[in-house]
């Protein structure tokens, strides 16, 4: 009952209260800003500020729940599903958070089903991610060689992926945007792993030198876009890049490109 009832204050925190990097990044990118991005920005961080002090979600769209669980031997991955389920249903009432699941065959809404992952590990943690439906829509994956690119199977071709999906994005996605990339054989792994990287701080380092250099020159690149916040025009078009790599078939090169709004909610337990 007692991690229950923690689970669904992870929910309500992750819903009403953006992480501080978030923040930071978001109040940095004002500083930069033309007189149109200025004032989009200034609102949003508004908008933050009241929704904190309200305790009310941040966005309307309070998103799907991405829940990536480690947890000790000792632990029931049913009994553990069972509880997120269950703390889900009470957050979606008591948050209050949309009900955002609908059954694709038959149209009914089901209320919120979160998206678990479990890994094992020496202590409990829950990573809570609420993604909303506008940011899912434009992420994007890529399997190299991409002729239409003329993106080959390296770096440089990554890269390119990258750009064409923030720029085929422009503001639907509700930017500046976070941007997590993988690399890897297939497509569900890169597609997860993508999104998982939007779980590292903005302000973080790539444990790769390699990565850590490609972050900063694909953050500069997709800045120099002009697409701004809210697609409105701008250099704060992206807060952050995030990438990983991965191993893959030798017939097989796939991209992931996770994107997320302004609004990358996520939170620790």
């Amino acid at each position: 009952m007692e991690l229950r009832e923690r689970i669904v204050q992870l929910f309500r925190k992750t819903a009403t209260e953006l992480p501080e990097d978030i923040i930071s990044a978001l109040k940095e990118a004002y500083k930069k800003e033309s007189p149109i991005g200025k004032d989009i920005l200034s609102n949003i961080i508004k908008n933050i500020e009241q929704a904190k002090i309200k305790s009310r979600p941040i966005c309307q769209d309070t998103g799907t729940p991405f829940v990536h669980v480690k947890h000790p031997r000792e632990y029931s991955q049913k009994e553990l599903r069972k509880v997120i389920n269950e703390a889900a249903d009470i957050a979606t009432k008591e948050v209050p958070l949309r009900p955002n699941a609908v059954d694709t065959l038959t149209g009914e809404n089901i209320g919120n089903v979160p998206i678990i992952y479990f890994e094992e590990a020496d202590e409990l943690k829950i990573d809570l991610l609420l993604k909303g439906g506008g940011s899912e829509n434009v992420s994007a994956a890529y399997q190299l060689p991409n002729k239409e690119l003329d993106a080959h199977r390296d770096l440089d071709g990554v890269k390119k992926c990258i750009i064409d999906a923030v720029f085929k994005a422009q503001g639907k996605g509700c930017p500046p945007y976070i941007v997590g990339i993988a690399t890897g054989g297939n497509i569900e792994d890169v597609a997860h792993r993508a999104k998982k990287q939007l779980l590292r701080k903005i302000d973080d380092n790539n444990t790769n030198p390699e990565l850590e250099k490609f972050e900063k020159e694909v953050t500069e690149k997709i800045n120099s876009l002009g697409i701004g916040p809210m697609g409105l025009g701008g250099s704060a078009t992206v807060l952050g890049v995030k990438a990983t790599g991965g191993i893959r078939h030798p017939a097989s090169f796939f991209v992931g490109v996770s994107i997320s709004c302004w609004c990358l909610r996520r939170q620790s337990l």
